[in-house]
Parts: C-alpha cells; structure tokens; sequence
C-alpha cells in the first residue's frame, strides 16, 4: 500500500502556522484539533515542525517565558518529507530510524497532507485484519 492510500482514506487536511506566531497560539491549535504536530509553513512552503515533542522539550529547558516567543524559535529545522508514491512501509522504516512521528507528504513541490505514526498503525491493522478475513473464508470454503 501507498501513502496515497492513507491521504484518500484520512483526508488531505494539514494544519499549518506561521512561523511568526507565538507558541501559546501552536499550543492552542494542537489542542483544539486534538493533533501531535503542525507545519510551520509560510507561502505555501514548509519552514519546520513543530510537535509535542518540540514544546515539552523546550519547556523543560527554558520555561514558561517561551510560549511568547515565536514558532521559529522551537520549532524542528530539518523536515523530512515522503510522497504519496512512496510504500507503508518504507515510511515506517523512515519514521521508525528518524524517530519522529508525523510526515508531510509532497508531490510536486505542494504539501498535500500529514501522516502520523498513528494513520500508518491504523492503516496497517486494518489491512490485518482483511487478511486474517480473507483467510477465515478461504479455510470456510475449502
């Protein structure tokens, strides 16, 4: 299966903030849409990440003060992408020796979704479980 698969099952959505913005603001949009990362984009192009990872790490190390202080300033520089083309499981492995979480997905220099570590286990246990079914009939009707 491909990361195509996943965008048309999940949607294309992608949350995204200005790099300007303070963090207070990122940490209010992950809460209110109950998600892990956001795109700190600005026309139309990826600048950084910034996940729950990114905040409680700088949290611990400089405190509250730095929920003024902009997105840019926390947020992960080095973004690695995937295209839609690419397999399940080659972004698993990716995501799996990175050590991150979500993945923006380009095609053709545009932003046309995020996947999380989430999607590809839900993905992944769905596939499962049609194969363990296909399986059960198959063994019925033998």
């Amino acid at each position: 299966m491909t990361v195509r698969a996943i965008l048309d099952t999940k949607g294309h959505q992608i949350e995204g903030i200005e790099p300007e913005a303070r963090l207070s603001a990122a940490i209010k949009i992950l809460s209110e849409r109950k998600i892990g990362a956001v795109l700190v984009m600005s026309g139309g192009h990826i600048d950084g990440i910034l996940s729950e990872r990114d905040i409680v790490r700088v949290l611990g190390e400089r405190g509250a003060a730095v929920l003024d202080e902009p997105v840019s300033a926390v947020m992960t520089r080095k973004v690695i992408s995937c295209r839609p083309s690419d397999t399940v499981g080659a972004i698993m492995e990716m995501m799996t020796l990175g050590k991150f979480r979500h993945l923006p997905v380009v095609e053709e220099g545009q932003v046309v979704g995020l996947i999380s570590i989430g999607d590809v286990v839900k993905w992944r246990v769905r596939e499962y479980e049609s194969e363990q079914e296909a399986l059960r009939d198959y063994i019925k009707t033998a």
